[in-house]
């Protein structure tokens, strides 16, 4: 694949420069341990819920590893603070993920909303500590408050549901005839790969934060989250890591390539080995690896690219997916800004080459992505990043809220196959809303 040209670069300032309108940047955060064991989701649910700018990076229901981030702030309004932060920092001394900066989200198209994080709760799934984080003047105050909480901190299960009814924007029909059309432009040469996506829209939810709660209870994943920026909200339960920096190194796990799981332990064994073998989807997982180790090869130390890991399965509670993993060092001075320039939108939700592939998909699909597509997560101070891709995902709007979902189509796809594909992914995140995959769409799930 030839190396596509950069993007222009944002003039970059100093991470430590003030915010617009002298709105200092945020602090660095301390951290204090907590002597007792922390349940995330009860602690968020008494001290956070109500907040008007709160998130909950999550590891999932009953995790076992990874860290569950939690806290508040205050929304940036700067739209070159997260930018502006280096990525070039030493490795940090202990394995706490996060010790200030920013937690939020970036649209396909590019807007930011993110939250300038001045209090917050870091929890080890793998050991059980957990540490209470704020301002050094203030953390002692902030870990009393959780300390207070915490002993009768529990979390009834959310209500069930109030039924609503989604719509679908392209139908069946007009989705195959878009694969289809995707083909075509593979045939021309176009394109090599595209990822063709579609929306489903409900009416906005009352409570949120119990739709988030169904969700993660249905599809638990390493990179779930609820955040919330004024009126808006992110609702995902991702397993999709987009980029991971620490230590000046960047990591990215493309997921290409999808199976349902199977009724029984035989049947699930044979989908997933089915996966892993398919011409097609490693064709289309191996694209995209090469588009992204093009992507990070502008903004790294030449000759540290490497593919860590190619063509692996991971399993989930509603799917099975073929996952690899690029790496690369960072040159001296790439900050956030630089990164994002070179690797966003991600490759796994546009495709090959992935400057062809938006236009192509922009006119195809007809619509604006939003949050779909984009990406969400936490960038540190101190040069760290941990940011997952918006799929498996609910986006709250101020009067909808809507779920976004597609596939990788090559000129092997099947257009009956890649609608079926697109039930599969849309119809957990539309059941935690209460709305079911309209008629046409629910009838694809009941053939397979």
């Amino acid at each position: 694949m030839s190396v596509r040209p950069r993007r222009p670069r944002t003039l970059r300032t100093a991470p430590s420069a003030p915010t617009l309108g002298d709105v200092p940047a945020p602090r660095p955060l301390q951290a204090l341990p907590l002597p007792a064991v922390v349940d995330a989701e009860a602690v968020f649910l008494r001290l956070l819920a109500d907040r008007n700018a709160a998130f909950w990076l999550d590891a999932g229901t009953g995790a076992t590893a990874g860290w569950s981030i939690l806290g508040t702030g205050r929304i940036e309004h700067d739209p070159t603070a997260v930018r502006s932060v280096l990525l070039d920092a030493a490795a940090p001394e202990d394995d706490l993920p996060f010790r200030g900066g920013w937690v939020g989200w970036l649209s396909y198209e590019g807007e930011g909303a993110w939250i300038a994080v001045e209090r917050a709760i870091a929890v080890d799934h793998a050991t059980g500590r957990a540490f209470a984080l704020a301002a050094e003047d203030e953390v002692d105050a902030w870990r009393a408050e959780v300390l207070a909480v915490v002993p009768t901190a529990s979390a009834a299960p959310p209500a069930d549901p109030a039924p609503t009814s989604a719509t679908a924007r392209h139908g069946v029909d007009e989705y195959k005839k878009l694969v289809q059309e995707c083909r075509a432009a593979i045939e021309r040469g176009d394109a090599y790969q595209l990822c063709l996506t579609t929306r489903f829209t409900a009416p906005r939810p009352s409570d949120p934060l119990s739709v988030y709660r169904r969700l993660r209870a249905a599809t638990p994943a390493h990179h779930g989250g609820f955040i919330r920026v004024g009126d808006r909200m992110l609702l995902s339960a991702s397993p999709e890591q987009f980029l991971e920096v620490a230590g000046g190194v960047a990591r990215t796990s493309p997921i290409k390539g999808t199976r349902p799981r199977g009724a029984g332990a035989e049947e699930d064994a044979r989908l997933a080995a089915e996966l892993q073998a398919d011409p097609k989807e490693r064709a289309e997982n191996v694209m995209i690896v090469d588009l992204m180790r093009n992507d990070l090869s502008h903004v790294g130390v030449p000759g540290t690219v490497d593919v860590e890991r190619l063509w692996q399965v991971e399993t989930y509670p509603a799917v099975h997916q073929l996952v690899s993993t690029v790496s690369v060092r960072l040159r001296k001075g790439t900050t956030v800004g630089d990164l994002v320039d070179a690797a966003f939108p991600a490759g796994s939700m546009t495709g090959a080459p992935k400057e062809s592939a938006m236009g192509i998909l922009r006119r195809l699909e007809g619509a604006r992505r939003g949050v779909y597509s984009g990406c969400f997560g936490h960038v540190g101070l101190d040069g760290g990043a941990d940011l997952a891709m918006v799929i498996r995902s609910i986006v709250v709007e101020r009067d909808h809220a809507y779920v976004g979902a597609g596939g990788g189509i090559t000129w092997l796809s099947k257009p009956d196959a890649e609608a079926a594909e697109v039930s599969v992914k849309a119809r957990a995140p539309l059941a935690a809303l209460g709305a079911g995959l309209p008629h046409e769409w629910a009838a694809l799930l009941q053939s397979r």
